[in-house]
């Protein structure tokens, strides 16, 4: 009689298991990284031949073939650069700590599947969307890890996403979340972790340093909001902790125009200020990876250090539980909303 009625009870669970709605997935963008030396290459020629980060000659055939003969001399540099942080970029890796880790703070809202995709390395949108098709997810929440949108960033990572769900036979619905350089949680983790840093300088003065990815002026004189999102942020980190800052940008390449002062330049800039002191934050960034472990770190570092300044640089979020739950309030607001 006891087996019986455990059998009976057991039937409307199994029911409303087999009746349940699949989970919403949600789809973490980024850029990836190579996760070896001898993934440099290929994932630079990923990079290049992208016409949506800069378009390489008149015509689109020509992308890829003069993207290799820019790769194939940048590749020796790059491979260098990976070597001095560890011969790999961590991006991937905290990227999927991320994703679990958000995982696990959805879990108590509801039915929510996280996984990475990559733009230039893997896994790439086909290798996710194809696990999102396998366990029957239809509705998608794209969320970049950018918190600042650039068509050549967010934009590119989001039109990638919905150029390759197109071709699946599996129906896919696309709701996307295109920046965030305000949200409150996100403001509170840089501010918590540039006060961390500047414990390094007790109570010695120092200049706080926001270093952005740079861009090309044409972007921004085309109406990308990116430098718009960064100075957004920047106000918002600048009412949270009082104190000012001054804002460079970073990582630049090739001839065209691009946003200043560089990041060199305001390191020399504020030596022949006398400044002795730099907190220097890497404000477009919320992981580290080659930009802040290897520019801000060694380069730039060891420029500050030679014009007399001590650079310090925060702890990057990466899974920092006040931006786990900065995405974790982009995902339930939109969901809900």
């Amino acid at each position: 009689m006891n087996e019986h009625r455990n059998n009976v009870t057991k039937q409307p669970d199994d029911r409303q298991a087999a009746e349940a709605p699949p989970p919403v997935g949600v789809v973490l963008l980024n850029m990836g990284g190579p996760e070896s030396l001898d993934q440099v290459e290929p994932f630079l020629l990923n990079l290049f031949a992208d016409r949506e980060i800069i378009k390489l000659g008149p015509w689109p055939w020509l992308q890829k073939f003069i993207a290799r003969r820019i790769v194939k001399k940048r590749t020796p540099k790059s491979c260098e650069a990976y070597r001095l942080i560890g011969g790999a970029s961590p991006l991937n890796r905290i990227s999927a700590e991320q994703g679990r880790a958000l995982a696990a703070r959805l879990g108590q809202e509801g039915n929510f599947m996280v996984r990475c995709a990559m733009r230039y390395w893997h896994p790439l949108a086909a290798e996710t969307l194809a696990e999102f098709a396998e366990a029957g997810v239809s509705r998608l929440l794209a969320l970049p890890l950018y918190p600042h949108f650039s068509r050549a960033t967010t934009g590119s990572s989001l039109n990638d996403l919905k150029r390759v769900a197109a071709g699946f036979d599996h129906p896919f619905t696309i709701d996307e979340i295109r920046a965030w350089p305000d949200q409150p949680q996100y403001i509170e983790a840089l501010a918590v972790t540039m006060a961390e840093g500047a414990e390094a300088f007790a109570d010695e003065e120092f200049t706080v340093v926001y270093s952005a990815h740079s861009l090309p002026v044409s972007f921004i004189e085309e109406g990308d909001p990116y430098l718009d999102h960064i100075k957004r942020t920047i106000a918002a980190v600048e009412k949270f902790t009082g104190r000012p800052g001054r804002l460079c940008f970073q990582s630049r390449s090739g001839p065209v125009r691009w946003l200043e002062p560089s990041t060199p330049d305001m390191l020399g800039q504020l030596a022949d200020q006398g400044v002795k002191n730099v907190l220097m934050v890497p404000v477009s960034f919320i992981s580290d990876h080659v930009e802040t472990l290897y520019e801000i770190d060694i380069q730039y570092r060891d420029l500050a250090r030679h014009r007399g300044i001590r650079l310090v640089r925060p702890p990057a979020l990466n899974t920092h539980p006040q931006l786990i739950e900065a995405l974790a309030q982009l995902v339930i607001q939109k969901i809900t909303g």
